[in-house]
């Protein structure tokens, strides 16, 4: 059961949202948490816990890229025989028990945490939510803020920091449309995620464990992986409403302490006071799958650490989650998803912005895509298949991202829905003289004013769609556009709508037979796809 989800009443754009006062926040850096928010917010947090537990392996190599073949509506791809360090694991169209699991290796103690945080931080591992930020860094620093709130606690100085020990947050809210990695994770293989958070806390000194999520199936199984086997320390699921912005770190801390899902300013950040006013780690699930990899096959550090889930999407082709090595370059991606000569991507789910065609010679690599003004984001990759309009790809994901605002910065609403009315006008071939300088202004003007990252998107969006196809947006302004015109979202002025071309369905996982009774009454759950006859592959139909 998740939370219910009001909206509150729709504030106009102003006439350039740029120009909208920056607030200062405590720390005197720029704030945009708006005073205004209304009190009609979601109802309380939904939580189930275990008797003092939460537990949270396994090991592969990246999946072949060439194995992307052979079509269902959506699909997981793997080889027949799993290699180790892999997160795909044996058997990703139903959910791993703790037996199957702990055969593999997991919950085995191989390494020290200490032994484990300098293995993380020799390969390298980059949190995958989104940011990127190295693994070892944030669960080093939660540690260290952690031993530090308890010696000012003894000390007298600040006693409500020496409250309680370091909280870590297993954060598989998944508000990228295009993604779904961290809800099939969660589905296929909870053990993993769950014993990649028993390390985080043994690592950072946590007491407290949760699995935040939005996903009522994901939590179903959690809560069955939980029932299963007893953590090394409590942990409790947390439900909430699906959202864009529900997944940020500040959100995820309001949200498990009984408030809205929705984002605050910062500082502080979590790592200094997060949940119960503690040092929280808030680490994405498939970040701490792979600590639990690197846990169990140290040898395998590097392989672990240099591959990732990608979702791929777009054109005719049904969407494709897989696991593939950094390096593969974007168009071979395309053309293992079935998208011919593409006409670009849309990268990172919504915060990578466009691309062009040329830029898909770059290769998967945090770094690469950085330097040329992407982001690999949450690995999903949306590619423009040909006869797709950039303008149109634009629109849709900033009408998305503007239906998904919080509504409590005055900016990001006024600032959200001017872009997508400046880019739904260029796609009906409406637009104003100075639309297009405008939305240069604003693509310049407008990241870091909000509370979140859905501003920073929302603009990042139209300043690549400038730079990327300068020439099919100055043909806006001349003439409507067909291709526009025919596969247009048909929205209100100032009332933006979610496009559901941009939604991608996560791949089916049946439920596991074990003895353990669940915490709740299962979910109702497809009959097991029959695995194709392909011994290269294995191939799932797909579910909302």
């Amino acid at each position: 059961m998740t939370a219910d989800r009001r909206r509150t009443a729709r504030r106009p754009p102003t006439s350039d949202p740029s120009s909208t006062p920056r607030r200062s926040s405590p720390s005197g850096n720029a704030s945009t948490v708006d005073d205004s928010r209304t009190a009609d917010l979601p109802s309380p947090t939904h939580r189930s816990s275990t008797s003092g537990s939460s537990s949270v392996v396994d090991d592969s190599s990246p999946a072949d890229t060439a194995s992307i073949a052979g079509r269902l509506p959506t699909a997981v791809h793997h080889p027949a025989a799993p290699a180790p360090g892999s997160l795909l694991g044996a058997t990703p169209y139903a959910t791993e028990t703790a037996e199957a699991y702990g055969a593999t290796g997991g919950y085995a103690v191989a390494v020290t945490p200490d032994e484990l945080l300098r293995h993380l931080d020799a390969c390298g591992l980059r949190g995958r939510g989104g940011a990127g930020f190295p693994a070892a860094v944030k669960l080093r620093t939660v540690r260290e803020q952690g031993r530090q709130a308890r010696r000012s606690g003894a000390r007298g100085e600040h006693p409500a920091a020496a409250v309680g020990a370091p909280v870590v947050v297993a954060n598989g809210e998944e508000g990228e449309p295009g993604s779904v990695k961290d809800r099939w994770l969660l589905r296929a293989r909870p053990h993993l995620v769950l014993d990649g958070l028993g390390h985080a806390a043994a690592i950072t000194g946590a007491e407290r464990g949760y699995v935040y999520l939005s996903d009522p199936v994901a939590a179903e199984r959690v809560r069955r992986a939980l029932a299963e086997r007893e953590p090394p320390l409590p942990v409790e699921v947390v439900e909430t409403a699906r959202a864009y912005v529900a997944g940020e770190e500040t959100a995820v801390v309001r949200r498990i302490d009984g408030g809205p899902a929705l984002p605050t300013a910062k500082p502080p950040r979590p790592f200094e006071r997060g949940v119960g006013g503690v040092p929280t780690l808030v680490a994405n699930v498939e970040t701490l799958a792979r600590v639990a990899l690197v846990a169990a096959r140290p040898d395998l550090r590097e392989t672990i650490a240099h591959t990732t889930l990608v979702t791929l999407s777009g054109g005719t082709a049904p969407p494709v989650l897989t696991e593939v090595p950094y390096g593969v370059p974007l168009r071979t991606l395309a053309a293992s998803h079935g998208t011919s000569a593409p006409e670009g991507a849309l990268m990172g789910g919504l915060f990578g912005g466009l691309v062009d065609a040329r830029a898909l010679d770059l290769p998967l690599e945090p770094g690469a895509l950085a330097a040329a003004g992407t982001a690999l984001g949450c690995g999903a990759i949306r590619f423009l298949a040909p006869g797709t309009c950039p303008v149109g790809a634009a629109g849709d994901a900033v009408g998305h991202l503007a239906a998904e605002s919080a509504r409590q910065c005055g900016v990001c609403v006024s600032g959200t829905a001017a872009i997508g009315d400046a880019l739904d006008s260029l796609a009906a071939g409406t637009a104003a003289a100075d639309t297009v300088e405008r939305l240069h202004r604003w693509a310049r003007g407008l990241p870091g004013r909000g509370a979140c990252g859905l501003l920073d998107a929302a603009a990042g969006l139209a300043g690549s769609l400038l730079r990327a196809f300068p020439g099919q947006v100055r043909a806006h302004l001349d003439a409507p556009c067909p291709l526009c015109r025919d596969t247009a979202v048909v929205r209100e002025p100032h009332r933006p709508t979610r496009s559901p071309r941009l939604t991608v369905p996560v791949p089916s996982v049946t439920a596991p037979h074990v003895t353990a009774p669940a915490r709740t009454a299962p979910a109702p759950t497809a009959p097991a796809p029959t695995p194709p006859a392909d011994p290269m592959a294995a191939v799932l139909e797909g579910t909302s």
